[in-house]
């Protein structure tokens, strides 16, 4: 899989280097390297070639994305969250290191994504003279106005017998959207992109992310718990405001493949260079993890 190695290769290297205890650097990588697929820091790198780019200078922001989106993944499986008990088939970080443990394992990775990001500025620079601004996005989409605002909406509006479509869609904007979005707009703008791509990888970003949902809205209800990896029917019985509930399985069936539609026409002035983005909207289709 492109990327997959040299990302792996470089997270490894960043909590490694850790000045941390033993075991909390153990719990940040339990989760890092719990078989996750890459798909944000893949974005990233891949929108950064788009753009004329470089895979190493954008590489550092693709690894804080991966950061930020695991640190999420454990605060999501905490009891005062979603309270699940396992993730990516395996044990939840809470479950094995303690809640307190989990929780600042979680602390620890957000906190070195920014790091990473800074320390390797200064050298990245040179080549990639728009790093930082880069850089503002990755924070925008995991901060208030993104991942954090979704995540209390989403809380928020469990068993709210008012929440409606309007509800829905500012939830996962930003839940899960705003990072998936922060990884394409980053990686272009790293490798100094001209304004008509990032508009269009932004516009790809936004429609892949709700795409993205919606199909693990689905999964939640029809999937199969040993591919999925994680405790399923978990938002009916809490009462969530997903796509299925709101709008029932067909519609959302459907809704989630105008999604990809809209995705892939934001790329089509780009051509064969964006095909893998094509490729991977048509595939989150039919995605069964």
């Amino acid at each position: 899989m492109k990327y997959l190695e040299a990302i792996n290769a470089a997270l490894e290297g960043y909590i490694a280097a850790c000045d941390v205890p033993k075991v909390m650097r153990e719990a940040m990588a339990y989760s890092v390297f719990a078989g996750g697929k890459r798909l944000r820091p893949r974005m990233c790198l891949s929108a950064a070639e788009l753009a004329g780019g470089s895979m190493e200078d954008a590489m550092p922001i693709a690894c804080a994305l991966e950061m930020i989106h695991t640190y999420s993944l454990i605060h999501d499986d905490l009891p005062c969250m979603d309270d699940d008990d396992f993730r990516r088939g395996r044990p939840s970080n809470h479950k094995v290191y303690g809640e307190a443990n989990a929780l600042l394992a979680g602390d620890g990775l957000l906190s070195l994504a920014f790091e990473t990001i800074l320390r390797e500025g200064q050298e990245r620079l040179r080549t990639a003279p728009r790093y930082y601004e880069a850089a503002l996005e990755v924070a925008r989409g995991a901060g208030v106005s993104g991942m954090v605002a979704g995540q209390w909406a989403d809380l928020a509006n469990e068993e709210n017998p008012a929440a409606d479509a309007d509800a829905l869609a500012y939830i996962h904007r930003r839940k899960t959207g705003a990072l998936i979005t922060a990884a394409m707009v980053s990686g272009a703008v790293a490798g100094n992109a001209d304004a008509k791509l990032i508009d269009a990888l932004r516009c790809y970003g936004e429609h892949y992310g709700i795409l993205f949902q919606i199909t693990d809205d689905i999964l939640d209800v029809v999937g199969d718990a040993k591919t999925v990896g994680k405790t399923l029917g978990k938002d009916a019985a809490q009462n969530k405001l997903t796509y299925p509930a709101l709008y029932g399985l067909e519609e959302a069936r459907r809704m989630a493949e105008k999604e990809a539609e809209l995705a892939i026409a934001a790329l089509l002035p780009f051509g064969e260079k964006a095909a893998w983005f094509t490729e991977l909207a048509q595939a989150a289709l039919t995605r069964t993890y």
